[in-house]
């Protein structure tokens, strides 16, 4: 850290060196670098063992862009490893352009209590902070399609209903192909394998109940909420995320467009809609397997199997599939918005949140599952 390393050219000569100061490295900028583009010194080999790095320009005159650019260079290997950054010296536009660059780079001095965490102790509260900052994100978003449900009720949103009618249009009829597959498929595996079940009692005659029940009351909201998350829910993300990265979103806000209303809201009314439907579309093919099965391969007759599930599909089936569907399709279009909106400015930051979105939603999915399950069976419903 002895070395000092200066660059000047002019009258108004740009100058640039490395410093030691406790145990932070600083880089000292002074001079005029307008239209300058002198490199700037790296960093000396022993800086990545500190625990900060700090920029004191307080001797800078001017900057541009290539500044800016040199320094993003110069500090973005610091964030990515967790040390401390502190830029609070520099211009503010300066300081702008770099924390948009790095992606939240700290300006506060670092202190004992930002300096990267050493001790488990220490981590295991860097954790559990950032743990609690993703939650209340998550609470944040839902809270923000909430007041833009409010604003639509009201008459003052600006959701166009021509971008609603697409959405349901891109999410209901367009899923119908693949929800027919994946249901006509898991429905013969559970009509074939509980019916081979049955049979060893002689009792062919309940498959019309087991397959009824199950599909209706469970598994075909659960197939659709996992269909729409890999179809619907990550194209959510793609779509917003790239229009984050595109500024698209900022510019909407700058013209006074609510971008919940503009983008999240279209898209989460459409799911609420489509949900139901395609849940009760998945649940008659489902249906229509198991008759395949019963009929054709164990012997039950057609009227026979059709008296039988219109006697087990009862009332209250019927609504804990619409509810628990409804409820797995606003889940998959609220992860699928909240990590698009959420996304970064690169196309890997993009790729990030469509995969983050898919993996968000089945989990919602399964975890409401659980509960709603367990919440219907207490009321006996």
């Amino acid at each position: 850290m002895s070395d000092t390393i200066e660059v000047k050219d002019g009258t108004q000569s740009p100058g640039a060196r490395w410093l030691s100061e406790d145990t932070h490295a600083v880089l000292e900028l002074s001079g005029g670098w307008r239209g300058h583009r002198t490199a700037l010194p790296a960093p000396p080999a022993d800086a990545t063992s500190l625990q900060g790095v700090r920029v004191a320009a307080g001797a800078l005159q001017s900057w541009d862009a290539h500044l800016a650019s040199r320094l993003w260079q110069q500090l973005d290997p610091f964030v990515k490893r967790d040390v401390s950054v502190d830029v609070s010296s520099l211009p503010e536009g300066l300081q702008e352009i770099l924390a948009l660059a790095l992606d939240g780079t700290p300006r506060a001095t670092p202190d004992a209590n930002t300096a990267r965490p050493r001790s488990r102790v220490a981590r295991l509260g860097a954790r559990t902070t950032a743990y609690w900052a993703e939650r209340r994100k998550s609470i944040t978003f839902v809270g923000e399609v909430l007041l833009s449900v409010g604003r639509w009720m009201r008459g003052a949103s600006d959701m166009r209903t021509s971008d609603l009618m697409w959405q349901i249009e891109q999410t209901g009829p367009r899923s119908l192909p693949i929800v027919a597959l994946v249901s006509f498929l898991v429905g013969l595996i559970v009509a074939y394998m509980g019916a081979a079940q049955l049979q060893r009692f002689g009792a062919q005659n309940y498959i019309a109940d087991l397959v009824t029940v199950g599909v209706v009351r469970e598994v075909a909201a659960l197939l659709v909420g996992i269909v729409l998350a890999g179809r619907v829910g990550a194209a959510f993300a793609a779509q917003i995320g790239s229009m984050r990265a595109n500024e698209e979103v900022d510019a909407l806000t700058t013209m006074g467009v609510n971008p919940f209303d503009f983008l999240v809201l279209p898209r989460v009314l459409a799911l609420l809609i489509v949900g139901p439907m395609l849940t009760a579309f998945g649940a008659l093919v489902g249906m229509a397997v198991g008759w395949l099965v019963a009929v054709g391969i164990y012997g039950v007759t057609p009227l026979e199997y059709v008296y039988a599930s219109v006697q087990a599909l009862s009332l209250p089936h019927v609504l804990v599939g619409l509810i628990k569907g409804t409820v797995y399709s606003v889940l998959v279009a609220l992860a699928g918005c909240m990590q698009g909106m959420a996304a970064g400015r690169s196309a890997q930051a993009v790729g990030d949140a469509t995969t983050a979105s898919v993996v968000q939603a089945i989990v919602w999915i399964v975890v409401a599952a659980s509960v709603l399950t367990v919440v219907f069976q207490r009321l006996d419903f």
